[in-house]
């Protein structure tokens, strides 16, 4: 018994160092949800910054395809007025016009892709962050109540729990001894009565034999002497009529 004692505290030893030295759940949960929001906010912040490049390099690709037909304008009025020198000239800054135009919108279209693939991201890091609030306050109640009913366990039972089975055999072995020594007094009891109605008994019996032995020796008595009665009147009834006395005339 005291072994399984030593066993439990050590156990219960273990299990509040274990939960003492544990990090709080909820704090946890509250710091992984406000990581993702901040990679939410940054997320944001880089799509907003794409679609402003994206912005501006249209604007630069619109500004230079602008410049490329000014300058075919150009070429066409050099050559109309018999400038051709000068309408080459103004061919070859067209053409530089164009293939930055060229470059701007390849780069355009790169950063449609780049934009959409953040948006994308960003909404599913928001659809992430719902599910993770949701199920934050889930297990946050689920922590809360195992806790609780940790500590009620532990209020309720813990090693206490090996005294109070104890104290419950103890108890129960007493009540046994109790009841044992309570049925020993009414069997003792009951005996003692069953003797004394048994010398009761006895003693009626042995006052009806004496009776009996009375009422028989009467009837002996008796018989003794109504037999000795007929003898006698047997023998006066036998003597000879002559012996009687005689009666005298008269």
């Amino acid at each position: 018994m005291e072994l399984i004692k030593r066993i439990l505290r050590v156990i219960r030893a273990n299990l509040n160092s274990l939960i003492g030295g544990a990090e709080d759940p909820e704090k946890i949960l509250e710091q992984a949800v406000l990581e993702m929001q901040e990679n939410l906010v940054r997320l944001r912040q880089g799509v907003a910054q794409a679609i402003a490049t994206q912005k501006r390099t249209e604007r630069q690709a619109a500004a230079a395809h602008s410049q490329m037909e000014e300058w075919y304008r150009r070429a066409q009025l050099a050559l109309q007025q018999g400038n051709e020198p000068l309408a080459r000239e103004a061919l070859t800054k067209r053409q530089a016009y164009k293939e930055t135009t060229t470059a701007l919108f390849s780069q355009i279209e790169q950063q449609n892709d780049i934009v959409a693939r953040l948006k994308k991201d960003m909404r599913s890091l928001e659809l992430k962050i719902s599910e993770a609030k949701t199920k934050k306050d889930m297990y946050i109640a689920r922590a809360r109540s195992a806790e609780a009913s940790y500590r009620l366990q532990e209020m309720l039972g813990g090693v206490s729990a090996t005294s109070s089975l104890s104290a419950f055999e103890r108890m129960e072995e007493k009540v046994l001894q109790i009841e044992a020594q309570s049925e020993a007094i009414a069997q003792l009891s009951s005996d003692d009565l069953e003797t004394q109605f048994s010398s009761l008994e006895s003693n009626d019996v042995d006052t009806e034999l004496a009776a009996m032995k009375v009422q028989v020796l009467n009837q002996s008595e008796n018989t003794q002497y109504n037999s000795l009665l007929t003898e006698e009147s047997q023998k006066t009834a036998q003597l000879p009529q002559q012996q009687l006395p005689k009666t005298q005339d008269f």
